[in-house]
């Protein structure tokens, strides 16, 4: 009988680099997520406090810019998409994501469905508990098992209703994915109702480099979370609009530093290649 999985270990430690934003770098923040303070709690407090030198390494430091820049891209493309209609919003890999917990006015009619594997789902809702933190209205968690059922299945079980549009968030979720799965992603969006969004980051390819090489790959593989895939940003691009989405677009590092992290004095910013792309159906 094949091992059950346990709850994802890098969920919490995006999460935790979340909160060292709030935490350490300078105002005003990138993206304030108070919340993501309360789930680490007073030992997680602690432990960032202690870590001076490694959470100000230059490695450190754009770590923490792509996973507070790539979430606030997220919202603002989602605060997009509401204003022409859509009311739906679908987390993929949600892990410790606390947009429900912090809504803006703007977010009055949306319906959010939070995907993710049973374990990490049960653990988080755990750890929310354990802070005090109920759940929001608004707010849909969808445990799903891809296992033993699909994402639409999913979604369909949890009330999600496809002749509406929706946003889909898939951040820091593919490359953990065969390419084949990641595809997978992106086909299921585009079979969605027409206005569709999502925005996905991926791992970009680099000349001769194995996907799993890189020392944050490997860190993960040592929980047991391996990086699986990786893509051609241009060749990505092409064979979605070649799939019949209506817009792709590439988005760099570069391009989003200017927009959010640029005469930063706390030298955060993003690393410059491209590993985000927009596209809508």
């Amino acid at each position: 009988m094949a091992e059950a999985r346990g709850s994802s270990q890098t969920a919490w430690g995006v999460m935790t680099l979340r909160a060292a934003h709030q935490l350490i770098d300078d105002a005003p923040r990138i993206l304030d997520d108070p919340v993501a303070v309360q789930l680490v709690g007073e030992e997680g407090r602690a432990a960032l406090s202690r870590a001076d030198s490694r959470v100000h390494s230059p490695g450190a430091r754009t770590l923490r810019a792509h996973v507070v820049i790539r979430s606030r891209h997220a919202e603002d493309r989602l605060q997009a998409a509401v204003s022409r209609g859509v009311d739906q919003y679908v987390i993929l890999g949600a892990g410790y994501d606390t947009f429900a917990w912090r809504q803006p006015e703007w977010t009055h009619a949306l319906r959010i469905f939070e995907i993710d594997h049973p374990a990490s789902q049960a653990a988080k809702r755990d750890r929310l508990s354990a802070v005090g933190l109920g759940q929001p209205e608004n707010l849909i968690f969808a445990a799903v098992d891809f296992e033993h059922e699909t994402l639409r299945d999913g979604l369909a079980r949890a009330g999600f209703d496809f002749s509406r549009p929706a946003f889909v968030s898939c951040l820091g979720v593919l490359m953990y994915l065969t390419e084949a799965a990641a595809y997978g992603v992106f086909d299921f969006v585009r079979t969605l109702a027409p206005g569709s969004e999502i925005v996905a980051t991926f791992r970009s390819a680099r000349d001769g480099e194995e996907v799993g090489a890189s020392p944050l790959a490997q860190a993960a593989a040592a929980v047991g979370e391996p990086w699986l895939s990786q893509f051609d940003p241009f060749a990505l691009q092409a064979k979605l609009l070649a799939d019949g989405f209506s817009v792709v677009d590439l988005v760099s590092g570069a391009e989003l530093e200017v927009r959010y992290a640029l005469k930063r004095r706390d030298g955060i910013a993003p690393g410059r290649g491209i590993s985000t792309v927009r596209a809508i159906v």
